[in-house]
């Protein structure tokens, strides 16, 4: 795998974690469950198969949606490849606002609308949680916006379609995988979530601060010379199984 993309797949990925611990997408996660299965938190403990059947359709969905947006930010890399460099300064730019947007630094009032897509009841059915996933995706701004759009930028400089695809893939799976853990044992998660809430505010923290080095990296044409010296410290028969 090329440096800059392997870095850029850990970036991707800790995004989709950050983006599953953000205030206002964490505190939602049983209530997300119980909607999706119809279920109180007591009844999905006891199905825990149902739940996690209902909690991967709907993750399903919202990696359909993310996969889309990161195909077309693909495709518009690619067709300024040219202008690669410029691009890659251009989104870093961007991706420096957005951080310091989430950390409280800058008032960018577009981003602090609320845009959710409300569902009073959910379409029936396995197929009807696949489809909030889906709606997960599209509507749910400025919590994971801000962050899935700096990954889009990233693909976006990337000016291949695959190497893009990837990037993206590895956000769904940062933000899936935790839910998906979350659906399997709900009742464990609830008790943890009741020590980690204090801690939310750090998430936006840590996810500006994140954004911020990225944006700087790709501004200053160092993202690539980065991903090289942190592969040249991966072992060999690791970086031959990546």
């Amino acid at each position: 795998m090329n440096e800059s993309v392997g870095l850029g797949v850990l970036v991707a990925f800790t995004a989709g974690v950050l983006s599953f611990l953000s205030p206002c997408v964490l505190p939602l996660v049983p209530s997300y469950i119980g909607f999706l299965t119809g279920m109180a938190v007591s009844e999905a403990t006891s199905r825990r198969r149902l739940a996690v059947t209902h909690a991967l359709l709907f993750v399903t969905g919202f990696t359909i949606v993310f996969l889309v947006l990161g195909a077309g930010a693909s495709a518009m890399g690619a067709a300024f490849k040219a202008n690669k460099e410029l691009i890659s300064r251009i989104g870093g730019g961007l991706i420096i606002l957005v951080g310091l947007w989430t950390m409280g630094v800058l008032k960018l009032p577009y981003l602090e609308r609320e845009q959710r897509v409300q569902l009073q009841d959910k379409p029936v059915g396995y197929l009807g949680s696949a489809l909030v996933g889906m709606v997960f995706a599209a509507g749910w701004v400025p919590c994971i916006g801000p962050i899935l759009g700096a990954i889009l930028g990233l693909a976006a400089t990337e000016a291949d379609f695959s190497r893009g695809m990837t990037l993206l893939v590895a956000y769904s799976a940062g933000l899936a995988i935790p839910f998906l853990v979350a659906a399997f044992a709900l009742d464990h998660f609830m008790g943890w979530f009741k020590n980690f809430s204090k801690h939310l505010g750090k998430v936006k923290l840590v996810s500006g601060l994140l954004l911020v080095a990225v944006g700087l990296l790709m501004v200053t044409g160092e993202f690539t010379r980065l991903a090289a010296w942190l592969s040249a410290l991966t072992p060999e028969f690791l970086r031959e199984r990546i």
